[in-house]
């Protein structure tokens, strides 16, 4: 039997635990704190993943200072109050400038670590600019802040990933299989790296769209999948990394199916279900269903995508998630519509919305975050859209353009197209160029071949109509807009 026990050529410091902040939690339970960080961030616009696992790493001293994003929350949340005050270390005592460079040198051994960072108290989220704004998407929008953040994680994790500190866009490289020969195991900090790559590649994709991202994501996925075969010393450890693995694995799918790369997409859905069936994770199974059955429906196979979704439903009955049901719900209804089954997608579209209804809960899954009111009515317009009536369409999509967060510009601008599409096909151009033109507008921030596609096939119905209010206006720049690359 494997020790549990990890060695290193440093002596490691147990953190000190945050007892103020633990104060401030009061009689709240961590999860019960947790929602409140989630809802003082989004008062004051931020999006943070906090969850009762950050909750405890916080107070455990795990964390000694908290990232921009966080701080500017936790401020908000106890105004008049400092970082200290909080129980934070000064952000230059655990980040110095000095730190950063011994980090970063080429060639430095692996297993250095900034002084006066404990080892393993490396905060996934935080960033590297000293004056917390992240790098602009339109300059390499990976190659620093997502890079930098989980080098940091890899390399303070000792020798057991030596490869995967040389390390891709997002922090893991295509030559991770080398870690199987290092001289220790994967650990919580390969944990913590692979989990933080899979919010890093959901947080750019709501804001800029998949076509961008798709092409550096597939080596980190490859370096993952590397590190379940070097094996972890501990239990809870390895079924972290396998249920980050198969996560990741969705994630990259879900990059290449909204770049339209349909094949590559199911072949990582396919790897993330093996994943999840191998270790008996219902939750990434449900997900990985999930993603099969959207899949399924775009590519043409209504029949296949309403079974995947059943089958999604079925993996997440013992979940206790009705918003995760309300979900899959919608992903069979989806499947009935393709199959031209009016009957069947109503009665899906019903039980997605009384499921829905009953609110949010603990055990929703933090990759759910994208799912509100908005994208619930994303998901009927295009139900109604495919059974053609485009009215119907029309009122879900323009609901779900209004009440979308502005944090998620991809899906704006797939509501926006969505929307225009079905104004053009219901004999509306003025009104459908309109939103076409609103759309375009915010293709300089998102890439996403889906959207274009919409638009194209928008721009294609609208052309005996250019005499129309503002249509020629969407024609000509629509024909301006240069096309997304599928290298």
């Amino acid at each position: 039997m494997a020790s549990s026990t990890e060695t290193s050529s440093q002596p490691e410091r147990p953190p000190r635990p945050n007892l103020a902040f633990r104060r401030l939690r009061g009689r709240r339970s961590p999860a019960e704190f947790a929602a409140l960080v989630r809802r003082a961030a989004r008062e004051i616009g931020e999006r943070v993943s906090c969850d009762a696992r950050y909750v405890g790493r916080v107070e455990a001293g795990e964390i000694r200072c908290p990232n921009y994003a966080y701080e500017r929350v936790f401020l908000h949340m106890f105004p008049g109050r400092t970082l200290t005050d909080l129980g934070f270390a000064p952000r230059s005592a655990v980040r110095g400038r000095a730190a950063r460079t011994a980090v970063e040198v080429p060639g430095a051994p692996v297993g250095a670590q900034a002084p006066g960072e404990s080892r393993g108290a490396f905060e996934p989220y935080d960033t590297q600019d000293p004056c917390g704004a992240p790098e602009p998407y339109a300059k390499d929008h990976l190659n620093h802040e997502e890079s930098d953040v989980l080098r940091r994680a890899f390399m303070t994790g000792g020798g057991a990933t030596v490869a995967a500190a040389t390390l891709g866009p997002l922090g893991l490289t295509t030559d991770a299989a080398a870690a199987v020969r290092t001289a220790r195991r994967p650990g919580t900090p390969e944990a913590l790296a692979l989990e933080e790559a899979v919010r890093r590649i959901r947080l750019l994709d709501d804001r800029h769209g998949a076509d961008g991202l798709y092409r550096r994501a597939a080596a980190p996925l490859r370096a993952a999948y590397a590190l379940l075969d070097a094996g972890a010393t501990r239990q809870t450890t390895a079924e972290r990394l396998h249920s980050g693995a198969g996560e990741l694995a969705i994630s990259v799918g879900w990059l290449a199916h909204d770049s339209g790369r349909f094949d590559d997409a199911r072949s990582h859905y396919a790897e993330a279900l093996a994943t999840a069936r191998m270790t008996g994770d219902p939750a990434l199974e449900a997900h990985a269903f999930c993603n099969t059955a959207f899949l399924a429906r775009d590519a043409g196979r209504p029949r296949e995508a309403v079974r995947a979704a059943q089958a999604a439903q079925r993996a997440a009955a013992p979940l206790g998630s009705a918003r995760l049901m309300s979900l899959l719900a919608l992903r069979e209804a989806g499947g009935w519509a393709g199959l031209a089954d009016r009957t069947g997608c109503e009665q899906a579209l019903v039980r997605a919305q009384t499921l829905f209804a009953r609110g949010r809960s603990e055990a929703d899954p933090e990759w759910m975050s994208f799912y509100g009111e908005a994208e619930l009515e994303g998901l009927e317009a295009q139900c109604w859209s495919t059974l053609g009536d485009w009215r119907r369409a029309a009122r879900h999509a323009r609901r779900a353009a209004h009440l979308q967060d502005p944090h998620f510009t991809r899906n704006i601008a797939l509501y926006t197209a969505e929307l225009a599409d079905d104004l053009a096909r219901e004999g509306r151009p003025d009104e459908a160029a309109a939103a076409g033109l609103q759309a375009l507008a915010l293709l300089d921030e998102v890439q996403s071949s889906r959207i274009q596609s919409m638009l194209a096939g928008t721009a294609r119905v609208l052309l005996p109509h250019r005499r129309a209010s503002g249509v020629s206006e969407f024609l000509d720049r629509h024909a301006a807009v240069p096309r997304t690359g599928r290298a």
